[in-house]
């Protein structure tokens, strides 16, 4: 079996995932490893941990080859079963940075920007441009692969990925796995989750249902603590305990992400907002500057002598190929192409929902009609995730204006020109630091 791995100078990803597929036995046989990434220094990094976790793990048997640059990247995918995808095209700098730094000239303020919003559509936009190039080597070197995505903006790529290409693609995500045990953590609610049913959209998936071992419905409890909690205390997720207060329900990405892909929280004309609802403007370049710093200790423990513990983690992926091996069943949340899966959002949407995995791949679930309001608010989303894959798709301007002109935020609080202009910059820029956008 082969598995590439593209980004693998994202070396905490990598050691999660790889190192869970070395304490998988049934991926362990007959295993190979291509390591690929652009950038020499971070893929040395990581070569070293993989290499230092399968001696540590596996006895050293499975082959990892490391692959740099673009010249060597079909090699690094000939022949793949899976692959896993955690690039971030740009980086922190120059991109992020860009990403931020203009839409704040105009007053637009963002959290994370990695998923919607101004950042959201440039970061997808930049990043289909890569992934035009891998889904050509792809189809021509490992045509049956299984292409993992991990990198965001999750619905903006994994759908330009499943309707535009032959690439089999799912999506995945780690804030579903941590959703309900997280709340009932926060409610200090003690019940061991019996059931629970997860569907919407990535980063805006609903926790529909909730029940305890007994088969008891935990919502009305956790609706009552929720609100009693944001009425009493500042904590950091005022957000989402207000949707459940609004709308009747949780939903799985954090309220530091959910803050800013709605209209209702970052206005620059009540800015006692943000410190209502404890909103932590610009976090994704302060996250940024920490891990850059925290990275400077961690590289040296992973590199250094020391052993690398490691206990298999919560990320799909290793399930996911255990499971299309062995033919033993796992059930997870995947981002797919609606089809149908959810009646009430658009059938192009990239959704996120239920899915079978076994031998004979993924199987996702229909899940029906959501509540109307969520439905609402995942529509607001998805109508700039479609536009932002029919700018890539078309290299038409026209629709990152329209898709920055219907995304909730920009446009609640910038005019129509200003978001043109806001735009127009925001290309100029990356493209004068070599990363096309149309």
């Amino acid at each position: 079996m082969k598995i590439t791995f593209l980004g693998a100078g994202s070396t905490v990803f990598a050691k999660n995932v790889l190192g869970d597929v070395f304490l998988t036995s049934a991926l362990t046989e007959d295993l190979t490893i291509a390591m690929y990434d652009i950038n020499a220094g971070r893929l040395e990094e990581s070569y070293n941990v993989i290499q230092k976790l399968n001696s540590q793990y596996n006895q050293g048997k499975a082959n990892i080859i490391k692959y740099l640059g673009v010249e060597n990247r079909k090699q690094a995918l000939k022949g793949a079963n899976f692959i896993v995808n955690a690039i971030q095209v740009g980086g922190y700098k120059p991109c992020t940075v860009i990403d931020f730094k203009i839409p704040k000239k105009y007053g637009l303020r963002q959290t994370i920007g990695d998923t919607l919003g101004i950042g959201g559509i440039f970061r997808g936009l930049r990043t289909i441009n890569v992934l035009k190039d891998f889904i050509k080597d792809i189809e021509e070197v490992c045509p049956d692969a299984l292409f993992l995505n991990y990198a965001n903006p999750m619905a903006i790529l994994t759908g330009y990925m499943q309707r535009y290409s032959n690439v089999n693609t799912i999506g995945l995500c780690h804030s579903v796995q941590v959703c309900s045990s997280g709340l009932l953590k926060r409610l200090n609610m003690e019940d061991e989750v019996g059931s629970e049913l997860i569907a919407g959209i990535n980063h805006m998936a609903w926790l529909l249902e909730i029940k305890d071992k007994f088969g008891n419905d935990l919502y009305p409890e956790i609706r009552k603590r929720a609100k009693e909690k944001n009425q009493k205390e500042k904590h950091d997720d005022m957000v989402r305990f207000d949707y459940i207060d609004k709308l009747g329900y949780y939903c799985t990405e954090s309220s530091e992400h959910n803050s800013e892909y709605s209209s209702f929280y970052i206005k620059h004309k009540y800015p006692e907002l943000i410190e209502k609802f404890n909103i932590p403007l610009d976090d994704y370049l302060r996250r940024c500057e920490e891990q850059i710093e925290i990275w400077k200790t961690r590289r040296e423990d992973l590199l250094g002598g020391k052993f690398i513990e490691h206990e298999r983690s919560r990320e799909y992926a290793s399930r996911i190929m255990e499971a299309i091996t062995t033919n033993k069943p796992y059930c997870m949340n995947g981002n797919v192409i609606n089809n149908g899966l959810i009646d009430n959002l658009p059938k192009d949407a990239c959704v996120e929902v239920p899915c079978l995995v076994n031998g004979y791949g993924i199987q996702p679930t229909k899940v029906g009609r959501l509540p109307i309001q969520l439905a609402a608010m995942n529509s607001t989303n998805i109508n700039t995730q479609l536009l932002t894959i029919e700018a890539a798709v078309s290299g038409k301007k026209e629709y990152i204006y329209q898709a920055a002109m219907f995304d909730p935020h920009t446009s609640s609080e910038l005019s129509v020109d200003d978001i043109i202009a806001m735009c127009d910059e925001l290309i100029d820029e990356h493209e004068k630091s070599g990363y096309k956008i149309i």
